[in-house]
């Protein structure tokens, strides 16, 4: 088999499946769908999603998928849900079952206990006359023309209609519920977009011993010192009460060599930058490296309402913490 015929072989998969997903569009303008969602919105408890094998599998993604998105759901195995795992549906929750034929074994085995817990049932079956389409009080038709399988065995177009599918109730729902980006980051508070919507300076800022600070009558060579222990590429000047005078930094030090001042008698407040960017505790990370990319500096003193030093942060920390 040559290259070129497998190419003709994976490209008729796609399109298979790209026609599968397109013949969605007119079951979703049908009540059935609309049904589902507003059980779904209406439900007090959790989305219980169950399926058998490779329907098992897009069910599971799309518990996940509406878990994350602002409906509360889990999957349940059909098969664990006769031998004890009914226990995790109650009376408040709604099912969301998945079965191409409609007939699969486990989930049909199971309707009578849903129905006698008085659950609602959203079907999503390719078959509308079977037992599970019957039994439901919606039935969302996700069937398909072919399978991608040449043998017309393996649940691949099927399987990839109903993720779709799976997929259109979710993203439904969260317009419907006003599902925003924050509540999308709590929900996700250990990648990228929970960093950057979630993370305070409060959790990154140096404090304490650690921030580099130094009086305005210090002199240039001790600040120095000051900021090469500390490591933040500056060192806040205050005053005696505590409160931020300026900053010296990197930058500044170039510039005072620039003009050939004298290291050794030079004092921080003559070389500082008085009105210096600040920021303030409860401040959003993001924000942080906003204000830093906009001014084009590295590091910033963090202050209280009265200008109190009360710690600094710059660009590495950001950097470590994932938020830029």
């Amino acid at each position: 088999m040559n290259d070129r015929k497998l190419q003709e072989l994976a490209l008729a998969v796609i399109d298979t499946e790209a026609r599968a997903i397109s013949g969605l569009a007119e079951q979703i303008r049908q009540p059935s769908f609309t049904d589902a969602c507003h059980l779904m919105l209406e439900c007090r408890g959790r989305v219980v999603v169950t399926g058998m094998g490779k329907s098992g599998h897009i069910a599971g993604k799309i518990a996940a998928t509406l878990a994350s998105t602002g409906t509360p759901a889990f999957f349940v195995h059909p098969g664990e849900a006769s031998h004890g795992d009914m226990g995790m549906i109650t009376p408040s929750d709604v099912v969301l079952a998945l079965s191409n034929s409609g007939e699969t074994g486990e989930i049909v085995t199971i309707l009578p206990i849903i129905k006698r817990l008085n659950v609602p049932l959203i079907a999503m079956t390719g078959n509308p006359e079977s037992t599970l389409a019957r039994a439901a009080a919606a039935s969302i038709i996700v069937r398909v023309e072919k399978e991608a399988c040449p043998l017309g065995l393996a649940p691949t177009a099927s399987t990839t209609a109903a993720l779709a599918m799976g997929d259109a109730l979710a993203v439904a729902l969260l317009e419907t519920r006003g599902f925003t980006e924050e509540d999308f980051a709590r929900s996700h508070p250990g990648g990228a977009l929970g960093r950057r919507l979630l993370l305070l300076i409060d959790d990154l800022m140096h404090t304490g011993d650690a921030t580099p600070r130094v009086g305005p009558d210090t002199p240039l060579t001790d600040a120095l010192l000051e900021m090469s222990r500390k490591g933040l590429g500056m060192t806040a000047v205050v005053d005696a009460a505590g409160k931020l005078a300026g900053v010296f930094t990197d930058g500044d030090l170039r510039r005072t060599i620039d003009q050939q001042l004298d290291l050794h008698t030079v004092l921080v407040s003559e070389v500082m930058t008085a009105n210096c960017k600040t920021i303030t505790p409860g401040t959003l990370a993001a924000e942080a490296l906003q204000i830093m990319d906009k001014a084009k500096i590295n590091a910033l003193p963090v202050v209280d309402a009265d200008g109190t030093l009360l710690g600094a942060l710059n660009m590495h920390d950001l950097l470590r913490a994932g938020v830029v």
